[in-house]
C-alpha cells in the first residue's frame, strides 16, 4: 500500500464518523472500500456521481479530496479541500490535508498557514500541532542552510543544520519516489476546555524541495467517536468551540456562518439589522475572548439538540459571566444555531 493509499484509508474513516449523516454512510463506505481496492477511477466516478445529487455534501467532498490526493492529481485535491475549508470553516480535517498536500510541494509556508487555521478550530488538534512541528523543522533546516550560503563558517549554525539533519533522518522516513506523505500514530484529538487558540510562531521562508512532510489526522479511538445514534454530540461541541474561536478572534464572517437562515434574534428584530448590530460590537471592540465552561449537550433527535455552558465574555470595554444555552439543528450536515437563550 502506497503512502497515499494509507492516507485516504484512515482520512475517510474519520470523514464517515465525524460529518456524515448516517444516511450516506453506506454509500459512502462502498467508495472507501473501492479506494482500498485500488480501484480510483471508479471510486471518484462513484463520488461525482453522489455529487451530482447532493453538491453541497460535505463528506463526499472530503472523500472525493481523499481520492484526487490518491491519483497524485494534487492540484484538483487542493482545490476540493479549499473549497471544503470556507464553506466549512469549523472542520480542522481540510486544513490538514491542505497542508499535507502543500508540505508534498515543497510549499512550507502554505502547510504552516493551514495547519494554524486547523489549529485554531481545534486547539487540542494532537496531529496538527505535531505536523506543524515538522513544518518548522524543515522550515528551520532550509534557513540554516541558507545561512551557510552566505557564511560558510558559521559554526553554530553548521552545528544546528547538523543536529535538526540527524532529527529528520532518525524520527521521520525519507519521502519515496512519487509519495506524498507518510502516516504515523498519534494521539487522538480531544475537545479542548478553551477556545482562546495557540499564537503562531514566526518561521523562515521555504526555498528549497521537501525532505520530510506533515502527517495524516489520526482516527478517533471509538469511545471518543461521536456515534450515529446519538447524533454526535461531539459534532455538536466542536461546532460550539470553533464558533466561541470565531468570536474570539473577531473573524465576523466565521462567527456569523454559525448562524441558521432562520436563526431567531433575541429581541426579535430583522435578521439584517441583527447581524449590522453584531458586526459593529465585534469590529468596534480592540480584542475579544470567549470561553465556554462546562458545557453540555442534550440531543432530541439526530438533526436538533441544546448545549448548555457557562460563557465567560470578556472585551476591553465589558465582561460578564453568564449561562448561556444555544438550541442547535443539522442543515445538510453542519450544526448551526437557531436560537440563543442568556441568563445568570
Amino acid at each position: 500500500m502506497t503512502f497515499t493509499a494509507r492516507l485516504a484509508a484512515q482520512l475517510l474513516v474519520l470523514a464517515l464518523v465525524a460529518i456524515a449523516p448516517l444516511a450516506h454512510a453506506d454509500e459512502l463506505q462502498d467508495i472507501n472500500a473501492l479506494v482500498k481496492q485500488g480501484q480510483h477511477a471508479k471510486a471518484l466516478e462513484r463520488v461525482n456521481q453522489y455529487l451530482a445529487q447532493k453538491p453541497g455534501d460535505p463528506n463526499a467532498r472530503f472523500a472525493k479530496g481523499l481520492i484526487l490526493a490518491e491519483q497524485n492529481k494534487t492540484k484538483e485535491a487542493i482545490e476540493v479541500f479549499s473549497s471544503l475549508s470556507k464553506d466549512y470553516p469549523e472542520l480542522p480535517e481540510p486544513y490538514n490535508n491542505l497542508a499535507v498536500l502543500y508540505a508534498s510541494q515543497g510549499q512550507y509556508e502554505k502547510a504552516r498557514e493551514q495547519l494554524e487555521k486547523s489549529i485554531r478550530t481545534h486547539p487540542s488538534y494532537a496531529t496538527a500541532y505535531e505536523n506543524l512541528g515538522d513544518v518548522y523543522t524543515k522550515l528551520a533546516s532550509q534557513a540554516y542552510d541558507k545561512a551557510l550560503q552566505f557564511d560558510s563558517s558559521n559554526s553554530a549554525a553548521k552545528n544546528k543544520l547538523s543536529l535538526i539533519r540527524d532529527l529528520i533522518s532518525n524520527g521521520r522516513p525519507p519521502v519515496a519516489a512519487g509519495a506524498t506523505t507518510s502516516v504515523a500514530a498519534a494521539e487522538p484529538a480531544q475537545p479542548p476546555a478553551k477556545t482562546t487558540p495557540p499564537k503562531p510562531a514566526e518561521a523562515a521562508p521555504a526555498e528549497t524541495k521537501p525532505a520530510v512532510v506533515a502527517k495524516a489526522a489520526p482516527k478517533a479511538p471509538e469511545e471518543k467517536r461521536p456515534r450515529a445514534k446519538d447524533g454526535g454530540e461531539d459534532a455538536v461541541l466542536q461546532t460550539v468551540l470553533a464558533w466561541a474561536g470565531a468570536w474570539s478572534q473577531k473573524k465576523v464572517e466565521a462567527y456569523l456562518a454559525f448562524y441558521a437562515k432562520d436563526f431567531k434574534t433575541p429581541k426579535g428584530e430583522g435578521r439584517s439589522e441583527w447581524e449590522a448590530a453584531r458586526r459593529e460590537r465585534i469590529v468596534n471592540a480592540k480584542q475579544i475572548e470567549v470561553e465556554v465552561e462546562s458545557p453540555k449537550v442534550v440531543l432530541k433527535d439526530e438533526n436538533n439538540a441544546t448545549v448548555s455552558f457557562r460563557q465567560h465574555y470578556r472585551s476591553d470595554s465589558f465582561k460578564i459571566n453568564s449561562r448561556k444555552t444555544l438550541v442547535m439543528m443539522r442543515n445538510e450536515g453542519r450544526w448551526v444555531i437557531q436560537e440563543e437563550r442568556s441568563g445568570t
